[in-house]
Order: C-alpha cells, then structure tokens, then sequence
C-alpha cells in the first residue's frame, strides 16, 4: 500500500541526525508492506491529486492548527477532499489536530499546559495504551462525524475515529524511548520544572508503540480492503 506522508514540521538537526525526518518513523512504524512517500507540505510540497497515494499520514508540527501559516489553508482544503472522496486519512499530533480543524472541530492552546513524555491513554474499546504525549494544543471541540475512542484526564479527545475514513491520535506511536529521552532534554527549558520531573520520571515506562502501530495498519488496510499487507 502507498502511503503519502504529508509532514507539517522538521526536527532540529541534533534529532534528525538520529532519527531521520518524520517519514523515516512513519514507515519504521508501519513496517513491511506499506511504501512511505515524504511531501513537505510544511514548505509548499503537495501531492497532485488526492488519489495519488493510497492512502495519508498526516505529522507531527511545531506549528498550531490555528497560526496563519500559507500551508494550512491548502492542507485543510486536501483533507476535506480526502475524506469527502473516503480516502483513507491518519492523523498523528497536529496531524491529528488538523484534521479535527478541517472537518469542522475546534483546536486551542490549552490552559493545563504542556502533556510531555510517556502518558497512559483510556481506550474506550480495549486496554490503556502508554504512549509519548508531545502538545501543549489539544483539540477541544471535535467534529461531529467523530466518534471519541481515546482519552485521559488531561485530553478528553486524544483518540478520534471518523466512520472508517480517517483515524487520529494526538500521541506519537512513532517515537521511542530513546527519541523522547533526547527530545525531553532538548525541550528541558522550554517545559516547566514539574513537567520536565514527571517527564524524565516516565522515561523508563514500557510503551505499547506496537498496540497503536497495529491499529494504524488495520485501519489502513481495511480502507485497502486487503487484510494480507
């Protein structure tokens, strides 16, 4: 299966050096019958048409869903006509927040602050699942086409499904242990000293990358209609 990577942000050179962009995860993540293609919307590279891949993977961003950046109007306007022409959208972080805007959500920089490092997500079908948080946004109103399949105490809608269309997270299951120790000291001044803590604190929790992974890949091969990828 092809999948369009749409990729909305870059990490510094440090993480990048060590880990690729964007791309180099999602298709670690995906693994073995799914070819990743990067487009840098985040600098003005976009697909052609819609059905140029089989399916989208939208990332991660520094940037918010609301901040008048040139890329975000035509990025909302290619997941609207995504979805509307079912196919398959996954959003992750702000790909996640994005995709909330797009269809008609709400997304704001929350009052509670930063959620950062390993966090235990509820799942309302199935076990909790512990995976990297990285946001301060969140979305806060979510469209009406989604259902709220995961949440926490600190983000009501961190899990949103839209009738096998499109699903989205707002935690990263394409970042490891390893990556989200690094990137917690590179964000260790910007994070208040009681997040950096419980931060650091839960980096040798086990994460259930895998858990999120698998949801990923059934959904994108459902949308294929072929369980063999």
């Amino acid at each position: 299966m092809n999948i369009g990577i749409l990729i909305c942000g870059h990490f510094s050179d440090d993480i990048k050096a060590r880990y690729g962009t964007y791309r180099d995860l999602y298709a670690d993540m995906l693994g073995p019958g799914y070819a990743c293609r990067p487009y840098f919307v985040v600098d003005g590279e976009f697909p052609a048409s819609i059905t140029e891949q089989d399916g989208w993977l939208v990332s991660g961003s520094r940037s918010g869903a609301y901040e008048d950046h040139p890329w975000i109007p035509p990025l909302e306007g290619f997941l609207r006509d995504a979805y509307a022409a079912d196919v398959p959208i996954v959003g992750i972080c702000f790909g996640h927040q994005i995709l909330a805007q797009a269809l008609g959500g709400t997304v704001e920089k929350y009052a509670g602050g930063w959620s950062f490092g390993p966090v235990e997500y509820r799942f309302r079908d199935g076990p909790s699942q512990t995976i990297v948080a990285v946001h301060q946004d969140q979305v806060t109103v979510p469209p009406k086409d989604a259902a709220v399949i995961a949440e926490t105490d600190f983000c009501a809608f961190a899990g949103l499904a839209y009738a096998g269309k499109a699903l989205s997270f707002q935690p990263h299951p394409e970042f490891s242990t390893a990556f989200i120790t690094d990137l917690t000291e590179a964000y260790a001044e910007r994070l208040t000293p009681e997040v950096l803590d419980q931060a650091r604190q839960g980096l040798d929790q086990p994460l259930d990358n895998g858990v999120m992974a698998a949801q990923i890949q059934a959904f994108f091969q459902t949308a294929a209609g072929d369980p063999s990828l």
